[in-house]
Order: structure tokens, then sequence, then C-alpha cells
């Protein structure tokens, strides 16, 4: 029978380390930490507690019925751009910012629900709702992001492993100048490219399918809607992964703003635009829970996420981080391979220790 010392974790029960944030002024790499990510083990010590929270369990079907809205608006306003507005060029970007932005990162939100099957009740299923998401996004992202999302909540902070860590030439060139981490954000779209092609893997058969359809449907749009509708779908992909408020999402959840800590949440009033995608550490802690039962958890569990560092605004999440210089591409956690594994034996042990 395995000790006690073979489980034990310091870190039990909120799980935040004791490593020290990296200052990208001061720092040139991550912030270093020596056992696994927190979430599985927060898990474990939550369900022991509120074993309740398994009712929560699934998908919610709505999200199909609000993918095939939201799908609708960014094709009605992209004919708008292209038969009614067409001598409108500032008004295209005005609208592609507020508009177009928020529409593609529900988007964005609705494919990042298909990868965990929380969309609909079949795989089969969940993938026809990314496609579907996909539509008014002009680049084949729905099945990609699904193999690239869930070898992030398997490698948390993990390098070489997780792609969504910063490469090293964005912590050397980016570092913590204002104006580069603006210019950073501007070109996130661009970054994100760069990260997944030096991670690419040979694409699996429901990718090519993604890239046929999103092909396809390009060209569509280009025959119906011409070059203009087109570049609205364009903008709007741009800026919601940019520099919208909601892109502030891509900081939030992982950058280090204290010691210790790896992930965030927000609590703000955006979540009920964006599906709650804001719930970044229940989300991490429970990834079979859908975004509408998010919030729940706190409210079932909450001496576990009120004492944890969170966010209240996105807009303060992205001025902090450009302007403050102790922000940058460093300010985050990472981990060897072999204490991610070191970590994750003390769970097999904890596991046989609750079943005995």
């Amino acid at each position: 029978m395995p000790s006690k010392d073979d489980v034990y974790d310091y870190r039990h029960p909120l799980y935040i380390g004791d490593w020290k944030k990296s200052i990208a002024c001061i720092d040139d790499d991550f912030a270093n930490d020596d056992l696994d990510g927190p979430h599985m083990k927060r898990k474990m010590t939550i369900l022991n507690y509120y074993p309740e929270i398994k009712k929560l369990y699934g998908h919610d079907s709505r999200t199909a019925f609000i993918t095939i809205i939201v799908t609708m608006i960014q094709l009605a306003v992209s004919y708008v751009f292209s038969s009614l507005l067409t001598d409108w060029h500032w008004t295209m970007f005005v609208v592609s910012f507020f508009i177009g932005g928020t529409t593609t990162q529900i988007c964005i939100v609705i494919i990042h629900e298909v990868s965990h099957g929380l969309a609909a009740r079949t795989t089969f299923q969940n993938r026809l709702v990314g496609l579907i998401a996909n539509i008014s996004i002009p680049l084949p992202i729905a099945m990609p992001f699904r193999r690239y999302h869930l070898e992030h909540h398997t490698f948390q902070g993990v390098k070489g492993m997780d792609p969504d860590l910063p490469l090293d030439w964005e912590k050397d060139i980016i570092s913590g100048s204002t104006s580069l981490k603006f210019m950073w954000l501007t070109l996130f779209p661009i970054i994100n490219l760069i990260r997944s092609l030096a991670m690419l893997k040979s694409p699996q058969l429901w990718e090519y399918i993604n890239y046929l359809f999103t092909i396809s449907i390009d060209f569509l749009i280009f025959h119906y809607f011409g070059g203009r509708g087109l570049l609205y779908l364009v903008l709007s992909l741009w800026f919601g992964y940019s520099i919208h408020p909601a892109a502030a999402r891509f900081i939030q959840e992982h950058y280090t703003f204290d010691d210790g800590q790896e992930t965030y949440s927000y609590y703000g009033c955006l979540n009920k635009i964006f599906m709650n995608i804001g719930y970044h550490n229940e989300h991490h802690d429970f990834t079979k829970i859908a975004w509408s039962r998010l919030p729940e958890i706190r409210k079932i569990a909450s001496e576990y996420y009120d004492d944890l560092a969170y966010h209240t605004s996105w807009f303060m999440v992205h001025w902090n981080f450009v302007t403050k210089r102790q922000f940058g591409p460093q300010s985050r956690v990472s981990r060897s391979f072999k204490d991610h594994q070191k970590g994750r034996k003390m769970i097999k042990t904890l596991k046989k220790l609750m079943e005995e």
C-alpha cells in the first residue's frame, strides 16, 4: 500500500505553487514549477466534498441554435457590405470590430465547446456544429483547434508540448516593451498560426474535411458577396482575435499576474455575451461541464475559487498587460515533462488511496 508521503502535494487544497512570477523587464524565461498543473488534483479534491458536481456533466443543446443565429448575423452583415454599403470604407472597420469581432469571438467559444464534445450529444453532431461555427471564420480552425486545445489541457505549461505557450523568440523580442506588446497583440492571429506551425502535425481526416469545407464556403462567399463581403469576415477575424475586449481572455487565462497561480478566471458582465468563457479555472477543473453550468461550480465549491485571484475587467487585463513593463510573453509558468509526470504519479497514488 502506498504511503501518505507518495501523494503529498504542498499546494493542497487550492494548489497554489511557491514559484515567483517572471518579470518581463528582468527575467528572460517563464517561471518554473516542479509539479504538474493544478487542475486535476483540485478537481479530485472538490469532488471528494461535492460529488453532486458530477450531475452538471454533459452538453448544452442550445449551443447549436446559438451557432446558427451568430452565423446568420455574420453572413447578413457580410452581405450588407457587399451590396448596400459599398462606398463606406471606414464603416466596415468599425462594424467589423464591434459586431464582427464579437460574433467571431462567440464562434471561437463555440468551437471551444465543440472541442470538448459539449455542443451536442454525439461526436458527429459536435463536428457539424464546429463546421457551422467555422462558416463565418474564413480560416479552417474548428477541427485543428480541437486537437491542439486538448493537448493544452493534457500538458498545460509543459515546454514543447503545450501549444499555448509563447515561443522563445516572442519572449526575446517582445519582453516588457509597451509598443511591441501592442503590436504583438495586434498580430495575434499570425502569432497563433506561427505557434501551430512550430508544432505542426500530420492532419487527420476531419481536419482535411474542415479545410475543404472552409475553402468551399470562402469561394461561395466571394462568388455571391464579392471581395468586400469576404474582407468583412477577414477583418472580423483579425479584430476578434487580437485587440477586441473579449480577446483579452487569451491573456487573462494563463498569464501570471500573481505568484504561484497559473490559471485565472474572469467574472465580469461580458460572460453573459461570451458564453461564460471567462470561467477558466472552473473549465480546466471540470472539462466535461458545458458553458451554461460553469457558474454553478463556483456556487457549489465557492471556497475553492473565491480565494483564487481573478479578473473582473477584460479592458483592464489588456491595459495592464500592455502598459506595465512587468508583463510580457514570459509572464507564464512552465514545467518539464519529467516534473509533469512526477506530479501525475501522485494523482494515480491518490486515486488508489481514495478507492481503499
